[in-house]
């Protein structure tokens, strides 16, 4: 368990259909469970944002195990 330094991690963009509270729990459970991750989940407009170490591919089969629609949008610059 090392700590990353700055610039390996990227933040990426996803798009999560969360309708409610309920479902950005389960997004936080998983990712939590997963571990190594940093996120901001934007329900309003359900996106979550993750600065991670882990592939695209990791975090969205993770996002999957909520049982919701979920879909990579991007890598979001760090501003």
């Amino acid at each position: 368990r090392t700590l990353a330094s700055p610039g390996l991690s990227r933040k990426h963009e996803f798009f999560v259909d969360m309708t409610c509270e309920g479902c950005s729990n389960a997004v936080t459970r998983v990712l939590h469970r997963l571990g190594g991750v940093q996120f901001d989940i934007d329900l309003p407009n359900k996106k979550v944002c993750i600065d991670s170490e882990h592939s695209v591919d990791t975090l969205l089969e993770t996002l999957k195990k909520t049982g919701k629609n979920a879909s990579y949008l991007g890598e979001k610059s760090a501003q």
